[in-house]
């Protein structure tokens, strides 16, 4: 489904700042996986994502994403299969519009959609779309999305993210500004539309047990490698304990990053 084949990003080559952020990773995800990633802070999670969406072109390798080579397609075409929910609930939606205004734009990558041909039989389905969510923003359709909480933005992108069915979710911290209370809320929002849709999805977090609960699989980085991919019996059994000896075993060092130690 999403194959990444080697491929390598160095940032200011031959320059004193020079960082190889990514060193030949190679991944592949079958369709369906949910794949949480952990890493310390420069470990290459994020730059990971932004290789997959476009955000800059890769220095070597190859990127398919259902058997199509993605490496050389720009970003805004790569929007059309990708959606992304990053950790900052200000990104992602556009605070001016409305609510339905902001589901009826994302709607548009849906094949065949225009913003000026939506009806009401769409709007219906927007209003169910969100009494999913069990927030009561369906009976807020007209408010503008400024004027929401920090969660309540969150669950709006996150559905403007998959409304249009992509075949890739990305989400990268997406409940890390967030109060814990409204965290579980949003995850357990996140896990309901994933496993209703079946949607692939990359999830990058900073909590070691939350990655060995949720999806189907985990992955960690360092130094923009993949050092560890576990999934099956071997995921169902390790601890969070086994996980930081691994790490520490493979790379000689201790982890040190205090957002994950103390997450």
């Amino acid at each position: 489904m999403l194959e990444l084949i080697k491929i390598s990003k160095t940032f200011n080559p031959g320059t004193v700042n020079e960082k190889r952020a990514l060193n030949k990773v190679s991944l592949h995800l079958d369709p369906g996986d949910f794949v949480t990633i952990i890493g310390s802070n420069g470990a290459g999670k994020s730059t990971l994502f932004n290789a997959i969406c476009g955000s800059f072109y890769i220095d070597s390798g190859s990127i398919l994403l259902g058997k199509r080579n993605i490496t050389a397609m720009p970003d805004y075409k790569r929007a059309y299969d990708i959606g992304r929910l990053m950790q900052d609930p200000m990104k992602g939606t556009a605070p001016s519009m409305t609510i339905e205004e902001n589901l009826a734009l994302a709607y548009t990558r849906k094949a065949s959609r225009s913003l000026f041909a939506l009806n009401k039989t769409d709007s219906e389905y927007f209003r169910e779309l969100l009494a999913s969510l069990d927030l009561g923003l369906e009976d807020r359709m007209k408010t503008k999305v400024g004027n929401l909480s920090g969660g309540q933005r969150q669950a709006v992108t996150l559905l403007m993210c998959t409304i249009a069915e992509p075949k890739l979710l990305l989400l990268d911290e997406h409940t890390a500004a967030l109060d814990p209370a409204t965290q579980q809320k949003i995850l357990k929002i996140t896990m309901d539309i994933v496993s209703e849709a079946r949607i692939t999805t990359m999830m990058i977090t900073h909590d070691i047990k939350t990655a060995l609960l949720l999806g189907n699989r985990t992955i960690m980085m360092d130094e923009g490698e993949i050092i560890l991919d576990i999934k099956g019996e071997e995921r169902k059994g390790m601890t969070v304990e086994e996980l930081l000896t691994y790490y520490s075993k493979e790379r000689k060092k201790q982890l040190l990053d205090d957002r994950i130690l103390l997450a």
